[in-house]
């Protein structure tokens, strides 16, 4: 299975970035792991709504046009389903099962994912009540996923 992440915006900070890089490593151990950054269209907190939302419509045409055909998308969004860590591992799971070979999961910028973006997704995903910026999603995404690759596996990870 091929894992691709596709994300607004670039890691900042060198102890971030080797956290992510980590966890990247590890999970290339079980499936072709790559990254596709995406630029960050610029806005200030001073925009109006429908600015923000023409930002967010830009983002999402960079991101709707990385997508391969027929990956299985999963948008990132604190309004979608929940899963646990062995949940998620199933989901994983049955989706090898059927046969995806490719799954894109996507981070949007600091204003989220455009609703074409959401729309064009399989599931939507949260990753906790919380709310993350979208360079810690990425550290806590890759953390999970490496998880969920050793519950498949039965191979011991800390809980």
């Amino acid at each position: 299975m091929e894992i691709i992440v596709v994300a607004v915006g670039t890691i900042r900070g060198q102890a971030l970035s080797a956290a992510v890089n980590e966890y990247k490593k590890r999970l290339s151990a079980y499936s072709s792991v790559s990254v596709r950054e995406l630029p960050e269209v610029p806005y200030r907190e001073s925009f109006s709504e429908s600015e923000k939302e023409r930002v967010k419509q830009r983002e999402g045409e960079y991101i709707l046009r990385s997508l391969g055909k027929s990956s299985y998308v999963v948008a990132l969004d604190p309004r979608g389903r929940e899963l646990t860590s062995l949940e998620f591992a199933h989901h994983i799971q049955n989706l090898m099962v059927a046969g995806k070979s490719s799954v894109a999961f996507v981070i949007g910028g600091s204003l989220g994912l455009s609703q074409s973006v959401l729309e064009r997704s399989d599931l939507r995903l949260s990753l906790s009540r919380m709310t993350f910026t979208h360079q810690i999603a990425r550290l806590v995404l890759f953390e999970q996923l490496y998880r969920a690759f050793k519950i498949i596996r039965g191979e011991t990870y800390h809980k």
